[in-house]
């Protein structure tokens, strides 16, 4: 079948369209970021001022030496970095065994850990949290890095990559005599990269946005996670709209740099993963 062309007027409104939404999506960060760098004096100006006529750093020097957020940020940093890490890691290994290993029950297995995609959060909390009390976790690192690094989709996610690596490398590599592990860490991993790198956004962006069990887990301060420290920042500081905003630039700030680094990788695990049924 031939395509058919697409005309200019078509062109135009498609992409006056996508301009629009554009717009509608970023005018909301700019206004967020403009305002972190304001003053108390023209926060509340009509009509608002886009560019400050005085930008000033105190907002966010305030954050890091009156509120300590230092603690909490550090905090975030090493709970999502651990998080990731164990979490792709595990992934791609249970992928590979579900993807080119033969073990009774397989289907099955892999069946019951798809459902458990279908079993919403809150379910779980309630015997997870008396899981780690038991375990004296609690308002540790572990407690809050644990409950998230077995996930069902990144799993699903990875058997799915893994599949269409060709049965021929790892029979060859096996001829010459390599081991699992040579064959996982020299040939897997170097071929899953692009599956990876989207799941490390998957996991990175919501473990460092991750509110209700960081709030749940830490019952002191020095434990606070961002998204926690700045709901806690809202509450004490409501008439400070440019401090909150600077916490808000803080907290998005990491996501943007993780997913500029990675989108290449992450379009393409996509794209790869997708064509495989």
């Amino acid at each position: 079948m031939r395509s058919r062309k697409v005309s200019p007027i078509e062109q135009v409104a498609v992409h006056g369209l996508l301009i629009i939404w554009l717009l509608i999506s970023v005018i909301p960060f700019v206004w967020m970021v403009s305002t972190s760098f304001k003053g108390p004096g023209e926060i509340f100006i009509f009509p608002p001022r886009w560019i400050p006529r005085n930008p000033t750093f105190n907002n966010y020097i305030d954050l890091f030496q009156e509120m300590n957020f230092g603690r909490p940020f550090l905090n975030s940093v090493l709970v999502s970095l651990s998080t990731t890490f164990l979490s792709v890691l595990i992934a791609t290994m249970a992928g590979y065994g579900f993807a080119k290993f033969h073990f009774k029950n397989k289907n099955l297995l892999f069946l019951f850990i798809l459902g458990t995609i279908m079993v919403p959060g809150q379910i779980t909390m309630i015997p997870v949290f008396l899981l780690l009390s038991r375990m004296n976790l609690l308002n540790t690192y572990w407690g809050l890095i644990l409950p998230a690094i077995a996930n069902a989709f990144n799993i699903f996610f990875m058997r799915q990559y893994i599949m269409g690596v060709p049965d021929e490398l790892i029979e060859a590599a096996k001829i010459d005599g390599a081991h699992e592990g040579w064959i996982f860490f020299r040939i897997i991993l170097p071929l899953a990269r692009p599956a990876m790198a989207a799941i490390t956004i998957f996991t990175f962006t919501g473990s460092w946005n991750n509110f209700l069990w960081p709030l749940i887990i830490a019952t002191d301060e020095s434990m606070y996670t961002l998204p926690v420290a700045v709901s806690v920042l809202g509450g004490q500081y409501t008439e400070n709209i440019a401090m909150q905003m600077a916490g808000s630039v803080i907290v998005i700030l990491p996501l943007i740099i993780v997913f500029l680094f990675t989108q290449r990788y992450f379009i393409k695990g996509i794209t790869f993963t997708g064509m495989k049924g």
